[in-house]
């Protein structure tokens, strides 16, 4: 099975929901970035559970312990290896449907490729795993931003059929939804109460943009910078979408609407989301996400057993009722990592072109909002 992201900065994830511990190592890791392990509290804690009411419950203490690969606070060159000691696990919980396939999740699909599993908190197919991914784009963050300034951010788009009024980056952080909109906070939070008293749970949708990306990244053909992000966002657990730019808009419009008009001031628009051909234009990088509503739920559904026997499946524990809710911090990971790749391979073969003429300013395309 695979379990490495990249070709060459190389993130490897290993453990389960409920093993002893979770971890990566990263191979290809540049030398000389600063790094400790306080580096790693801000962005784990912003991807935890228990960080509100309308999260799962499980608090984890995500203490990062670095293994090798740093010496004298910097990276070294060599593989990097990172460990977290899984501390609040109920495995308890799990007893009743060990034996049981829980409609929406792999249980059954992983069944059937391997003939076992873990059926504890979902094993290694468990949102647990991402707590790696983003332990290991704190890396990569660090070296976009000091070497090309590169920022890359997220947020909440949509609950359910819940969107934006307005948009403020300053006020994502300042709430547990992520969500562009301060005046709005209220008005989710007795959403998702009345959801969570329901049983139910419901979808969502991350947007995440990173902008000062150069232009040249990504390759023609199969190496294509959205291709790239595309499968990077897909790998994330109960992501059933990805959009680069205007995505499924796209149907809608005029071919007169979508093209990105260019100017020597600038591109007019950013419908591509900063991609052409599969390479990266010097605009915005847009990228948007859909994640399917949460199915480990207290009501019961239809099912089966181990043996083909019909039962009903109801699922306990400590679950959210919207996993999009923290899923920003995972989506600027991944499309972080995916970055990084793409930039030192980008430097392996065409570190000796430098910059080409004209290079055309990033324009309207890189508005807020």
């Amino acid at each position: 099975m695979s379990n490495t992201f990249g070709q060459l900065f190389r993130v490897t994830t290993f453990g389960e929901s409920h093993g002893p511990a979770i971890g990566c190592v990263i191979d290809g890791c540049p030398p000389g970035i600063a790094l400790a392990e306080g580096d790693f509290t801000a962005d784990l804690a912003r991807r935890a559970t228990g960080r509100s009411r309308h999260t799962s419950a499980r608090r984890e203490d995500d203490a990062v312990e670095i293994l090798s690969g740093v010496y004298e606070g910097a990276t070294t060159g060599a593989p990097v290896a990172l460990l977290i000691r899984n501390t609040d696990a109920r495995s308890r919980d799990y007893d009743r449907i060990a034996r049981q396939f829980r409609p929406g999740h792999a249980d059954y699909t992983w069944w059937q490729k391997y003939g076992t599993r873990d059926p504890r908190g979902g094993g290694r197919s468990s949102a647990r795993e991402t707590t790696m991914r983003v332990a290991a784009a704190v890396l990569a963050k660090k070296w976009l931003a000091q070497r090309h300034g590169v920022r890359i951010r997220g947020h909440l788009a949509q609950i359910g059929d819940v969107l934006p009024r307005s948009h403020d980056w300053d006020a994502v952080e300042q709430n547990p939804f992520f969500w562009p909109d301060a005046g709005q906070v209220p008005e989710l939070e007795a959403y998702m109460d009345a959801l969570r008293k329901s049983g139910d749970s419901v979808g969502a949708r991350v947007r995440v943009v990173a902008d000062g990306v150069p232009p040249g990244w990504g390759e023609p053909v199969y190496g294509k910078l959205d291709a790239g992000l595309a499968a990077a966002m897909m790998s994330i657990n109960a992501v059933k979408g990805v959009e680069i730019g205007d995505g499924f808009a796209s149907v809608a419009q005029k071919g007169s609407e979508h093209r990105d008009a260019m100017t020597p001031d600038g591109f007019r628009s950013n419908h591509a989301g900063g991609v052409l051909g599969g390479i990266s234009t010097g605009q915005r990088i847009e990228c948007s996400v859909a994640f399917k509503p949460t199915s480990s739920l207290r009501l019961p559904v239809e099912g089966v057993d181990l043996d083909g026997n019909a039962v009903e499946v109801v699922t306990t524990g400590r679950h959210d009722p919207c996993v999009g809710i923290r899923a920003t911090p995972i989506c600027e990971a991944m499309m972080a990592l995916e970055l990084m790749d793409q930039a030192l391979r980008h430097r392996a073969q065409c570190g000796d072109v430098g910059e080409v003429a004209p290079r055309i300013p990033a324009g309207e395309g890189a508005a807020d909002g």
